[in-house]
């Protein structure tokens, strides 16, 4: 059967909408800020058979695209197996262990059969991000976690949900081992009803067209989708590119893991060879196998934005070499650092190696890394515990164009940071600022963009305070002359004197009582270009609104200020910029 190309297009959109439902059904609902207020979430359908992605919610997570159809198809392949009970009609799963196509243990999938006929047409799956999973430390990053059971509950695929009802006993369980475990049963019903929406709509959709309309058009999508990516790669001069990525410390053993990255193009299709890379290390910044997988799709969806997301687009790409890596973590090891940490080294990885192939696409690194700050304690005015997710934003590599976006969300993503009034009134906290990292742009022809500054204190009570971020020893990295961005800083004021971690960026429990406070500013993106080819005019107004010194803008930019206000003093600059390229 063929579609004509209006037909396609208005079911192609369908199938995106069904999702879209269930993403804003999901954040609507949940009770958790992390989820509903940052979108720390994503919604998707996956095919019967294998569990291949069909379509995602264009405002779910990016790094879930590859996670969530590896998850799905190893349920697919547990219930063929007999390992997992069969399903029924109403019957949801839910599942977080890491080695099962997962993240880290705080990301909760849920999957749902989607019945048509009497037989699973589809398999419709979200995830969610869990303030807590119980583990050694609130929130679940664990900076100095050595295995996966000290990083919270870890749940085989099991049904929560049969035949439409909660099954008390399992959710019980799951209560008896989380932190503030009467809150979740609003996430889950959120989850649950997202899954809901998502059967409603799918309905309607294949009521209208017919179920084998739809079905030759989910082929014909995929189909597009490999040639559309293929048809991009043709940009890519035949040859190997090379790369490297570094992670600051494993939070145990404190110095770097590589990232090593070779990228071949032969004919249609690319290589990713990250043979090289650093063994699997202790701490919890190992990557699953389909995290790592993931990484890859995603950094090559933000080269080619415009090709549809499924299955199809990720047939050119083969990944290898990740055997015997810390990107390829097998049990026990921990990895609670994978998606919000080690996915975006992956991610810069390509940019890195890609950015002479594709200079006009390919931008400098971003700030890459979500802050992850984790904060547990007991609330004295209001009689319980608590346990407070922060995510943060920094700064966007320069490109081509432009500038890097400041303060952006994390490359693996568009969870955004929760506004910092429900914060304050959810949780014991101040914000004492909340502003630009001012000077972590890194220079460039198109300087990256700058990073988030931000000051919180613990008003009453005591609490325990947990880090899991990156770039605190390596900045982005910049492209084609451009320097690298400013670097992450955390800083914990406790009883009038400062502290800094030994792992710059990672710890775990660190005590905190009342009137003390964290200083965190994370990252600007990479310059993208020469400095010293950046207009003068572009580095006065930085300077006039703050985002650098005089004496940065001289040294970074080769440009010399004179007068109150300043205004460029045309010959010195001149003359600057020629002695510092003569170096």
């Amino acid at each position: 059967m063929t579609l004509d190309p209006i037909t396609l297009t208005v079911i192609q959109a369908g199938l995106q909408q069904v999702c879209d439902e269930m993403d804003l059904a999901f954040s609507r609902a949940a009770f958790s800020p992390v989820i509903a207020e940052a979108n720390d979430r994503s919604d998707g359908i996956y095919a019967a058979a294998d569990g291949a992605l069909i379509a995602q919610g264009s405002a779910g997570l990016p790094v879930f695209v590859g996670t969530m159809q590896y998850s799905t198809r190893t349920l697919i392949e547990m219930i063929v197996s007999g390992d997992v009970a069969a399903p029924s009609p109403g019957d949801i799963y839910i599942v977080n262990d890491p080695y099962l196509g997962g993240t880290h243990l705080m990301d909760v999938r849920f999957a749902k059969p989607f019945y048509r006929d009497g037989k699973i047409f589809c398999w419709l799956s979200n995830t969610g991000h869990w303030p807590d999973t119980g583990g050694a430390v609130p929130g679940g990053f664990s900076a100095s976690a050595t295995a996966v059971e000290q990083e919270g509950l870890r749940l085989p695929p099991v049904k929560l949900f049969k035949q439409g009802l909660l099954d008390k006993e399992i959710f019980f369980i799951i209560r008896s081992n989380i932190r503030v475990a009467e809150q979740r049963i609003g996430d889950v019903q959120a989850q649950a009803a997202a899954l809901l929406v998502g059967e409603t709509r799918l309905a309607a959709l294949l009521d209208r067209y017919g179920d084998h309309s739809v079905c030759d058009a989910i082929d014909e999508l995929n189909q597009r989708a490999t040639q559309q990516m293929q048809n991009c790669l043709h940009d890519i001069p035949v040859g190997t590119y090379v790369a490297k990525a570094f992670v600051d410390s494993d939070g145990v053993v404190n110095k770097p893991l590589t990232i090593e990255l070779s990228v071949v193009k032969s004919g249609h299709n690319l290589v990713f060879d990250f043979s090289g890379s650093s063994p699997p290390c202790l701490g919890p910044m190992n990557s699953v196998r389909a995290t790592t997988y993931s990484a890859v799709y995603l950094a090559m969806r933000h080269i080619f934005p415009h090709v549809p997301m499924n299955a199809g687009a990720f047939r050119p790409f083969d990944i290898t070499g990740i055997e015997n890596t810390f990107l390829d973590a097998q049990y026990p090891r921990p990895v609670s650092g994978c998606a919000a940490e080690v996915s975006q080294r992956i991610a810069e990885a390509v940019f890195a190696a890609l950015v002479d192939a594709l200079p006009d696409k390919v931008t400098a690194a971003p700030a890459g890394t979500s802050g992850n700050f984790a904060l547990g304690g007991f609330d004295p005015d209001r009689n319980r515990d608590y346990v407070m997710y922060q995510i943060s934003g920094g700064g966007y590599g320069g490109n081509a164009d432009h500038d890097g976006l400041t303060n952006g969300c994390s490359t693996i993503g568009i969870s955004k940071a929760p506004p910092i009034e429900i914060m304050e009134q959810a949780y014991p906290v101040l914000y004492h600022h909340y502003a630009l990292h001012e000077g972590s742009g890194g220079a460039g022809k198109h300087r990256g963009g700058f990073g988030l500054d931000y000051e919180v204190e613990l008003r009453r009570g005591q609490a325990k305070a947990s880090f899991v971020m990156d770039h605190g020893r390596f900045g982005p990295q910049g492209a084609l002359g451009g320097a690298d961005g400013g670097l992450n800083k955390v800083t914990v004021h406790r009883n009038g004197m400062a502290y800094t971690p030994e792992h710059l960026s990672k710890e775990q429990d660190i005590p905190l009582c009342a009137g003390d406070h964290v200083h965190v500013q994370t990252p600007g993106g990479g310059g993208y270009g020469s400095p010293l080819d950046r207009k003068p005019s572009l580095v006065l107004e930085d300077v006039r609104l703050g985002r650098y010194s005089e004496q940065q803008a001289k040294d970074f930019f080769g440009v010399v200020f004179t007068g109150t206000p300043p205004i460029v003093d045309t010959n010195a600059t001149q003359l600057l910029r020629a002695k510092k390229r003569a170096i």
